[in-house]
């Protein structure tokens, strides 16, 4: 098993001659992408307490807004690919490799609104290694295909099935679905996605398996 230990060490490593890099972390929704981001900041930033030498820009803050959803006849699969501004988010992950601004601002997400919050997230200078997570850092259609080059390493998370659908469940129970429809969308358009990420799994510098993932659960 990789220990969270390891995991920092290895992304230290991806930080040469004090340039910016850039980790992503990726795997089907529920797959503990984002509580393994925050586990692995933590850690890291004890390194450095006094210096924001660490960043963490989520790719969910380029979902597009169900406003925008609603008049492309999206809303009922929000989540897919095509209702991401993947343009947008690549090039921010481009402006964030060329380190030419004192401070640059990326989207976050809102799970409580399930919206996107512009400028929500300030990225300073100080900031050596960025960590971004997400379904399709990997996926290779459309614009997805620009976000691969500006990322040093992917990591992929590989949670055992049964776990991961157990998880998103309850995620979505806790930001207000019932168990019924929480349990459709799973099984339904969130299962759709999860086929789409999991084939991407062979294109990762690293997978990280079910046993490291269970001891990092929220």
């Amino acid at each position: 098993m990789t220990t969270l230990t390891d995991l920092a060490a290895r992304a230290r490593s991806l930080v040469r001659d004090g340039h910016r890099a850039v980790l992503g972390i990726t795997g089907s929704p529920g797959a503990g992408k984002s509580t393994l981001a925050e586990h692995l900041i933590w850690l890291l930033r004890q390194d450095q307490p006094a210096l924001d030498w660490v960043a963490h820009v989520p790719m969910d803050g380029f979902h597009l807004a169900d406003v925008e959803l609603d008049r492309l006849g999206r809303r009922d699969r929000k989540g897919a690919p095509d209702t991401f501004d993947a343009a947008g988010y690549a090039a921010l992950l481009h402006r964030l490799r060329a380190d030419e601004d004192d401070v640059i601002y990326a989207p976050a997400f809102e799970r409580d609104l399930e919206q996107p919050i512009a400028g929500s997230i300030p990225i300073p200078r100080t900031a050596r290694l960025i960590v971004t997570e997400g379904n399709y850092l990997l996926f290779e259609q459309g614009d997805w295909a620009r976000v691969r080059p500006e990322l040093d390493e992917v990591w992929y998370c590989d949670l055992d099935e049964a776990e991961r659908v157990r998880r998103l469940i309850a995620r979505h129970e806790q930001f207000g679905k019932e168990h019924d429809a929480a349990v459709a969308w799973v099984m339904g358009t969130d299962q759709r996605n999860a086929t789409l990420v999991s084939g991407t799994r062979p294109g990762a510098d690293l997978v990280i398996s079910d046993p490291t993932l269970r001891t990092l659960e929220a």
